[in-house]
């Protein structure tokens, strides 16, 4: 580490010990400097118009920030300036928006996790070093290459046992006490499909919008943004970003199948991602984080949708806006207004996925159909009932398309989907599920 560093990290520490105010930081930067410089007021006015509130980044982004602004290692007779103090803030924690843990030191976060320091850190790997990891047992992930429905395929990366204990428990005790915005319906407690659905049933014009790389598209910046926005201090949050995001290693990233996107571009966009620490589709984590960083789009396209009378709901990354009879002619420019706020907020659409939908044609939202109330489409209730009818009289073992041994549990997952959209129907696949024998 120079000089300039050094000095830039003390007078950083300085400045975050106190109130941030043009006097008292003046004051506490000439304790470090040993007086004041000619240029220290107009580098305090600089680094106080970058941050009119002291830096979610913490010591690291201001020790930059002062570098940039042209920060000095020599007085004004040209001496070299040893700081007169180094030393870190005492940490603690933040204003707290939301009533999460107090989790002042990477060791307090340590006892949360119910963990060893050591091994905290270890499955954090904040040094990437399962990215290089020759044996599989070195790593903190398994990792698969699926096809999607659409085309292409995805990266499953899902965190071994260790790891995802740790994930769960920063899932359950602190995400799931951070609000995502009113308009997020997906993987929230409390809130549900239908929630999605419901505001745009019986609507003029439904538009459908889908997100690119929904969870890759998150960074391990943002992330760290949510736990300090959350209150946690830097040593704490760049922890708890670790622990949520990864990087895929290169050996994954040779492997990816041809197939894996339409274009070449879109494979540049896709490996480009994964190269980048961001949130891992596997984790328990990332669908809460995903929906926490989705929160300023969420904002700027509910008061877009507003403006015109529109309804916006998102469940995970499919966006939907529907329009009364009055705003379906403002609706036919409205989706380049809002791929563009969700460019803006980092994000990318998938514009050979948008659909406007009138009602003379069937809507369907999240696999229900929409005109005039939630509902399964008829092609799969009847097909669901064809397989009840056939367990009645020929056996379980007789369905296709059911796995042995889990026939039972897979046939209530398909009626409780039926049952969440329209219980009247439901009732008579239940009963013909109570006819059926099971050996």
């Amino acid at each position: 580490m120079s000089d300039r560093q050094t000095l830039a990290r003390a007078l950083a520490d300085a400045l975050l010990d106190g109130k941030w105010l043009p006097a008292p930081m003046s004051a506490r930067a000439a304790s470090v400097l040993g007086g004041r410089p000619r240029w220290l007021r107009r580098l305090l006015g600089k680094v106080r118009a970058e941050f009119p509130q002291p830096p979610v980044g913490g010591r690291d982004e201001l020790a930059h920030a002062l570098e940039r602004a042209g920060l000095r290692n020599r007085t004004d007779d040209g001496d070299p300036i040893s700081p007169h103090r180094f030393r870190l803030v005492v940490a603690r924690m933040g204003p707290r928006r939301w009533p999460v843990p107090e989790l002042a030191t990477p060791k307090d976060l340590a006892d949360f996790l119910e963990v060893e320091p050591e091994l905290m850190e270890r499955l954090a790997d904040r040094k990437d070093l399962g990215r290089f990891a020759a044996d599989e047992p070195l790593r903190n992930y398994r990792y698969r290459w699926f096809p999607k429905s659409g085309g292409g395929s995805r990266l499953l990366e899902v965190p071994k046992s260790r790891l995802r204990m740790l994930q769960r428990r920063v899932l359950h005790g602190i995400l799931d006490l951070i609000p995502p915005h009113g308009s997020a319906h997906g993987f929230s407690p409390g809130r549900s499909l239908l929630g999605f659905v419901r505001p745009h049933c019986g609507r003029a014009l439904l538009l459908r919008i889908d997100l690119e790389s929904f969870f890759t598209s998150v960074t391990s910046a943002r992330v760290f943004g949510i736990f300090r926005s959350a209150g946690y201090p830097e040593s704490v949050a760049r922890v708890l970003t670790a622990i949520c995001t990864h990087r895929t290693p290169d050996h994954m990233l040779k492997a990816a199948p041809a197939e894996m996107a339409r274009t070449s571009d879109e494979r540049w966009r896709v490996l480009k991602r994964l190269a980048a620490p961001h949130l891992p589709q596997g984790a328990p984590t990332s669908p809460a984080l995903a929906n926490l960083t989705a929160h300023g789009m969420d904002v700027r396209l509910a008061a877009a949708a507003a403006s015109i009378d529109a309804v916006y709901t998102r469940y995970a990354d499919d966006l939907a806006f529907s329009f009364d009879a009055r705003g379906v002619r403002r609706a036919s420019r409205f989706h380049i207004l809002a791929a563009g706020i969700a460019l803006d907020e980092g994000f990318s659409v998938q514009f050979r996925k948008t659909r406007f939908v009138r009602p003379g044609a069937a809507q369907r939202l999240a696999g229900l159909v929409i005109n005039k109330h939630p509902n399964v489409p008829r092609r799969e209730f009847d097909r669901l009932k064809s397989m009840l009818h056939r367990a009645v009289h020929r056996g379980p073992d007789s369905v296709s398309g059911l796995c042995l041994g889990s026939a039972q549990a897979q046939l209530l997952g398909r009626i409780a989907w039926v049952e969440q959209a329209n219980p009247a129907r439901s009732k008579r696949l239940r009963a013909l599920f109570g006819r059926i024998t099971w050996t």
